[in-house]
């Protein structure tokens, strides 16, 4: 048996098609959707990541503004830019790139984004509140588009035993709780399994769902697999390879050519999770504009949304 592809890479391309057409409706009623990506330092994969947004944001017609501060910021300087970002009418999504440079405190920046304008989910009241299964809350990109992949490929979680590898704030944690949620995408009975698990093959295989966020290479195997599965694999990772052209190769935190063999279907690294990551953001982008113009009075008609709010 080889399992389906479930291919993030087209799943996104139809949805970010979607919210163009989302945009261009709320600019015909003056409604321009802005989003600003605060930089700081010259990470490598954070400046990759920030373009990629950018122009992910600019493709579906969103104003992106991109600010970018040197590695030596200090905190309250970046809290300056937050604050006046906050303040700015024209931004209703803010995404501060982590990580962030020492010595400045990652959680006290993400507390200080506005949360109406947090299109990441990171803040406390957001999680919050997702944690108390608010539907309508902006959660994190990664675990809500992990969501959206499952269920445009016709695997909804509703009644399954799904298992979560991985507690991260990012990833793991929120996952599960969308999966609890009661509503479109949730439903689900949630294990999480991390890196204090015993006997972790014993735990995965019994998901009917199994998404993997273990930020370590291939850790689950055919053998840690139920027959028949479906498989989620949120990693990344840049793994030695001398036969490789540029000396490595990327792979996901599943061994993808063997549990393949066993699973029902599978998302692929890289073209699965990776590229809806970056549509949520867009919708949550959309959502965030449509809330704050609406709290003004000057929304007319909200734009048909892709995704129904109990998802994201």
């Amino acid at each position: 048996m080889s399992a389906d592809l479930i291919s993030g890479t087209e799943t996104a391309r139809v949805l970010r098609a979607e919210i163009a057409e989302r945009v261009a409706r709320l600019r015909g009623q003056g409604l321009v959707p802005g989003l600003a990506t605060v930089l700081v330092g010259t990470n490598p994969a954070s400046e990759i990541y920030v373009r990629m947004k950018g122009r992910a944001a600019g493709e579906v017609g969103l104003e992106s503004r991109q600010i970018t501060l040197p590695e030596d910021t200090a905190e309250a300087e970046l809290l300056g830019v937050v604050a006046g970002l906050n303040a700015d009418p024209r931004v209703h999504g803010i995404l501060v790139q982590l990580p962030l440079p020492a010595p400045i405190r990652e959680p006290r920046v993400l507390e200080a984004v506005d949360p109406g304008k947090d299109v990441d989910g990171f803040h406390p009241l957001n999680m919050g509140r997702l944690a108390a299964g608010d539907p309508d809350v902006l959660a994190p990109c990664t675990p809500a588009g992990v969501i959206e992949l499952l269920l445009r490929a016709g695997h909804d979680p509703a009644g399954k035993h799904a298992v979560v590898v991985g507690r991260s704030n990012i990833v793991g944690r929120p996952m599960a709780l969308l999966l609890l949620r009661k509503g479109r995408g949730g439903n689900a009975t949630v294990t999480v399994a991390h890196s204090h698990t015993r006997d972790l093959g014993a735990i995965t295989r019994l998901a009917d769902i199994l998404i993997v966020a273990a930020g370590r290479p291939e850790v689950v195997r055919a053998g840690m697999v139920k027959p028949g599965a479906v498989v989620i694999d949120v990693g990344v990772n840049r793994v030695d390879d001398p036969a490789a052209e540029r000396g490595y190769r990327v792979v996901g935190d599943v061994a993808f050519a063997e549990v393949r063999e066993v699973a029902a279907a599978i998302s692929p690294v890289p073209g699965g999770v990776g590229p809806m990551t970056i549509a949520m953001l867009l919708h949550n982008t959309v959502r965030a504009a449509e809330r704050q113009w609406r709290a003004t009075g000057l929304l007319v008609t909200e734009s048909v949304t892709p995704v129904r709010s109990e998802a994201s």
